[in-house]
């Protein structure tokens, strides 16, 4: 009995960090979820968008594929470098440092309605996923091309946001 439950302690154990840095980056995608929903029905209609848009049903799918890689290539790199080590810093700083920036993009965007500063906002998260995929490659190729779609996907979610900075101005405060 002892051994079996030793065993299944083990299994849990050695899991653990693959299944929670696969996971970590849905927090957020969760937390954007929640903040969209509503206003994907009120708001988001209201403005001028592209005629290239993707549908709406599709960004839930794609953010879905784009985090599950992301956390995944997290835990290759992790486990490459054995863990939280000084080696570490970097590639996983960074890559906390976008998780982070992704995660601030929609409060601004549809929390708080400010375009121009989603715009700038996304451009840095572009540029910090570069930086991130730079610092993967020679570390693990397989975890640097699980960023791939998610960086060609941001280079179309800057067009976007661009377009509909552009083409909806923001009324000033009065």
């Amino acid at each position: 009995m002892f051994d079996s439950q030793l065993s299944v302690m083990v299994v849990v154990i050695m899991w653990l960090p693959l299944v929670g840095m696969t996971a970590l980056p849905h927090l957020g995608g969760f937390y954007g979820g929640y903040i969209t929903r509503t206003q994907v029905k009120t708001w988001y209609p209201t403005l001028q968008k592209p005629s290239w848009r993707p549908p709406n049903g599709a960004f839930p799918i794609v953010w879905t594929c784009l985090y599950t890689g992301m956390g995944y290539g997290s835990y290759l790199i992790w486990k490459e470098l054995g863990g939280f080590t000084e080696d570490a810093v970097v590639p996983l700083g960074l890559y906390g440092l976008q998780l982070a920036l992704n995660w601030a993009w929609t409060p601004l965007f549809f929390g708080a309605h400010k375009l121009k500063w989603a715009l700038i906002e996304i451009v840095l998260l572009t540029g910090t996923v570069g930086a991130t995929m730079v610092s993967w490659y020679p570390i693990s190729r397989t975890a640097t091309w699980l960023l791939a779609p998610y960086l060609s996907w941001l280079c179309l979610a800057c067009s976007l946001n661009y377009c509909i900075w552009r083409d909806n101005p923001e009324k000033k405060e009065e």
